[in-house]
């Protein structure tokens, strides 16, 4: 990707790397008119511009290639992402969880994403969600909850929040979505049956 910019040694490598391009154009500095003097100093400095732009062009393109490399990774995850702002619209959403609720990513966007959670487990959403967003911790939380798709057809989802702030200090929530399989439910009810016994 080329050399680091760090200032004034950097500057110096163009400037010799440009002076060397121009070098069988250079004046003899005893016997040069002024003129030739600064039609030498503007060549090298246009060089040393076109250097620039070239590296400036590179690591421009280094930069798009990974962010559409983030981009694969985020939006085909293997779990859904979330974010959801102080008001529980949805800002962001990964092609993954757009999926898992059964709705175009782009329609996602501004919806409540308590509209996806079933009634049954609404109020504890909200209850959750309120505790995060006021918390003055940012640490990470899971918990289960049943979810709705667009088709009015349930999930069991593990929610694993994280409140951060935004530029502007508003905070918003990160959230992984995952379906809990049908055999992690049916252990997990055995286990709370099992305990219920002793």
């Amino acid at each position: 990707m080329g050399q680091k910019w760090d200032g004034i040694e950097r500057r110096k490598s163009l400037r010799a790397g440009a002076e060397a391009m121009v070098v069988s154009l250079s004046p003899a500095e005893m016997t040069a008119h002024p003129n030739e003097k600064l039609l030498h100093e503007l060549l090298v400095h246009k060089i040393e511009l076109e250097m620039q732009n070239e590296e400036l062009r590179k690591t421009y393109s280094a930069l798009e290639e990974a962010l559409d490399r983030y981009r694969d990774l985020y939006d085909f995850a293997p779990v859904g992402y979330i974010s959801i702002d102080r008001e529980d619209g949805i800002s962001e959403v990964n092609l993954t969880a757009a999926a898992l609720l059964g709705v175009d990513r782009d329609k996602l966007i501004n919806l409540r994403f308590s509209r996806f959670v079933a009634d049954q487990n609404r109020d504890h959403w909200h209850r959750l969600f309120w505790s995060l967003m006021e918390s003055p911790y940012f640490e990470k939380q899971a918990f289960d909850l049943v979810m709705l798709r667009e088709d009015g057809s349930q999930f069991q989802a593990r929610l694993d929040c994280l409140r951060w702030e935004t530029s502007d200090a508003w905070p918003m929530l990160r959230i992984t979505l995952t379906e809990i399989g049908k055999n992690y439910l049916a252990d997990n009810q055995q286990a709370i049956a099992s305990s219920a016994n002793l």
